[in-house]
């Protein structure tokens, strides 16, 4: 049996401004966490009442790959755990093609110069669906975040490479060692 590795995002309930700035993470809130797990073969959709459960899944995972997951996404999920996060072993797309490029992309910009996708909503639309008590179309949008994350991970494995578009809309090429 192949390693188990877990592919994850959420979104939370507040935005940084709401709870003081970028270094009050952890006071967020997750609205809704996804979870692709290779050894199971599906998603699994978390509620905040459920967060044990996604964090459990985390926590046994052989990798967690995530797109901004180690400076987000575990920080989030700090707010509910003492679970010391950086003991996960991670793939963090972003820092690593942050490290390779010098610079920050989006998902965005890698799903639609790679594969022609673009995600179909953005963090403060799905702050506004939590306010408005839709969390179908969180966990839709959380899902879909999850699948490009997934695509574009093991679109880098198979092909050493990801394309993605710049600031000035030119698409180019990043080497990558996944």
């Amino acid at each position: 049996m192949g390693k188990n590795i877990v592919y994850f995002d959420l979104e939370t309930q507040k935005s940084a401004d709401e709870v003081g700035g970028w270094n009050h993470i952890d006071l967020m809130g997750m609205s809704i966490g996804v979870t692709f797990s290779t050894e199971r073969g599906d998603y699994r959709v978390y509620a905040e009442s459920e967060i044990d459960g996604l964090i459990e899944e985390i926590q046994k995972a052989d990798l967690v790959v995530g797109f901004n997951q180690i400076r987000f996404d575990y920080k989030v999920l700090e707010g509910y755990s003492v679970f010391d996060f950086t003991q996960v072993p991670s793939l963090d797309m972003l820092v690593d093609l942050n490290e390779k490029l010098g610079h920050r992309l989006k998902l965005d910009s890698i799903a639609q110069a790679t594969f022609g996708c673009e995600k179909t909503a953005e963090g403060m639309q799905a702050i506004e669906w939590y306010r408005q008590g839709k969390l179908m179309e969180i966990a839709e949008y959380c899902l879909y975040d999850v699948k490009i994350t997934k695509m574009v991970h093991e679109y880098g494995q198979t092909h050493g490479h990801l394309y993605y578009t710049n600031k000035f809309g030119n698409k180019l090429k990043a080497e990558i060692d996944w």
